[in-house]
């Protein structure tokens, strides 16, 4: 018992801190979240186009990034390229590196969804003189969007959760902070149930709006 003490004692005296902390991981996983959904939504519009060369181009994007792990791609922009004299912040190199990994990824999601439509639906709007970017904006785009709600939710609750690994790049977020908790009196299983209650916590309210949006969608 007196070790809980000590140790909520602790939390609360660190408790600006943490907050902090937690302040700015729903920011970076806020940005991300945005960020690589629209890249995601622009690799995939390229996905569709006519011209081969583009294709195989995003194609190998959507593969490097996939296949990288998000933190190699982190450590090569922060330790990496001040050896060619180019600095970046922290939370710059974060925000670059989640985006190009999650646009990739939700680009994949939206492919997936796209290649499960009718296609006659597109031949129906070539018929009626619809060009490219008007079948994507009317047709294509609202449905694939609607069907990869589950998957871009599991996307969000990824950068949510991902986001921990930014402390390795001296970015402070709700992490760094716990890890600074745990070092001054050495209670880790404490610390990190803590954490895992708030990300936890985090995660159900993501799911819930997730929800919410899918019902909507539904009605619609």
């Amino acid at each position: 018992m007196n070790d809980w003490t000590t140790f909520l004692r602790d939390l609360l005296e660190q408790a600006p801190l943490i907050m902090t902390g937690l302040v700015k991981t729903l920011q970076l996983a806020s940005i991300i979240s945005l960020t690589g959904f629209f890249m995601g939504l622009v690799v995939f519009y390229l996905s569709l186009s006519q011209n081969k060369i583009i294709r195989q181009f995003i194609k190998g994007y959507i593969s490097f990034f996939i296949g990288m792990p998000l933190i190699i791609l982190l450590f090569l922009m922060y330790y990496g390229l001040p050896h060619w004299d180019i600095k970046l912040a922290p939370l710059t190199v974060a925000i670059i590196g989640f985006t190009l990994n999650v646009g990739a990824y939700n680009a994949a999601y939206l492919t997936s969804a796209y290649n499960g439509l009718n296609q006659d639906e597109f031949d129906a709007a070539k018929a009626q003189g619809f060009n490219h970017w008007q079948i994507f904006r009317l047709i294509t785009l609202p449905q694939v969007i609607r069907l990869s709600i589950p998957a871009l939710t599991n996307q969000i609750i990824n950068n949510l959760k991902d986001s921990s690994i930014a402390f390795l790049i001296q970015y402070t977020e709700f992490f760094a902070r716990i890890q600074e908790l745990a070092s001054t009196n050495f209670q880790f299983f404490k610390a990190y149930f803590v954490a895992a209650l708030v990300y936890l916590f985090l995660v159900s309210i993501i799911v819930f709006f997730a929800r919410r949006v899918e019902k909507l969608l539904v009605i619609i």
